[in-house]
C-alpha cells in the first residue's frame, strides 16, 4: 500500500504581473496639458511680444499707408465782402443797390501721405531717433458757410435780378478773400505745427508698441533746416 501511495507534487506557478505605479499613470494627462500650455504661451509670445530685428522705417511707413490724406488743421473765419449793382435805361444809372455780407469760412489743411515713400524717413540708430520729411501742406477750397452769413443791403429799390448778381458777386469775393487768408504766414505757420503734432503722435506710439522704446520723432517740411 505504501508504494501505491505516490507523492503529490504541488507546482505552485506565481503570476507576476508588472504594474504601473498609480502616480505615474495620472502624471501623464497631466504633463500632456502642461505641453499644450507652454505651446500656447510660447505661440502667444511669438505672435504678440517677439520681436525680431526690424527696420523701424517700414515700421513708420506702415502707420501711414492705409491714410492716403491727413487733414492736420481746420480754420474757421469770417470775410467781408460788398458788392454794388447799377441798373438803368439808355446807360443811364437809374438805380443803385449795395449789398455787404459776412460770410463764415472754413479751410482745411492736409498732408498728403501718398508720397512719403522711403526716401522721405531717416533712421539714427545710435541716437534712436527717427526724422520725417513732410511735402507741402495742401489747402482745400474755402468751404462757405451761406445760410450763416449775415448780409446788409442798401437801396431805394433792389429788383429780384439785382439780389442774385449781388449775392453772387458777394459769395466769389468771399470765396477769394477766404483763399487769400488760409495763405496767411501766420495762420499757416499754425498748419505746420500742427502737423508735425499729428506725425510725431501718429509714429511715437506704434514705434514704441512695435518694440522700438522711446524713439525720439523729429518732423519737418521741405526746405527746412533740421531743428
Amino acid at each position: 500500500m505504501a508504494n501505491d501511495l505516490k507523492s503529490g507534487e504541488t507546482t505552485i506557478q506565481s503570476d507576476v504581473r508588472r504594474e504601473q505605479p498609480l502616480a505615474r499613470v495620472q502624471a501623464v494627462p497631466w504633463l500632456i496639458v502642461i505641453v499644450l500650455l507652454a505651446t500656447v504661451a510660447w505661440l502667444g509670445w511669438r505672435a504678440f511680444l517677439y520681436q525680431e530685428e526690424g527696420d523701424p522705417v517700414g515700421s513708420a511707413m506702415l502707420a501711414f499707408e492705409k491714410q492716403n490724406s491727413l487733414t492736420v488743421f481746420s480754420s474757421r473765419f469770417e470775410v467781408v465782402a460788398e458788392s454794388v449793382d447799377r441798373r438803368g435805361l439808355l446807360n443811364l444809372d437809374l438805380l443803385e443797390s449795395r449789398q455787404a455780407a459776412i460770410i463764415p469760412a472754413t479751410v482745411e489743411y492736409r498732408l498728403d501721405l501718398s508720397t512719403m515713400d522711403r526716401d522721405r524717413f531717416a533712421w539714427d540708430a545710435d541716437g534712436e531717433e527717427l526724422t520725417v520729411t513732410l511735402p507741402p501742406l495742401r489747402i482745400s477750397r474755402p468751404n462757405l458757410d451761406e445760410a450763416a452769413q449775415k448780409t446788409f443791403t442798401e437801396g431805394t429799390y433792389v429788383s429780384r435780378d439785382a439780389s442774385a448778381d449781388l449775392a453772387r458777386n458777394n459769395s466769389q469775393q468771399a470765396e477769394r478773400k477766404a483763399a487769400e487768408f488760409a495763405k496767411n504766414p501766420q495762420v499757416l505757420a499754425l498748419a505746420r505745427q500742427a502737423a508735425k503734432e499729428a506725425v510725431r503722435q501718429n509714429l511715437a506710439i506704434p514705434l514704441q508698441v512695435a518694440g522700438y522704446g522711446d524713439v525720439t520723432v523729429e518732423v519737418r517740411f521741405d526746405g527746412e533746416a533740421a531743428g
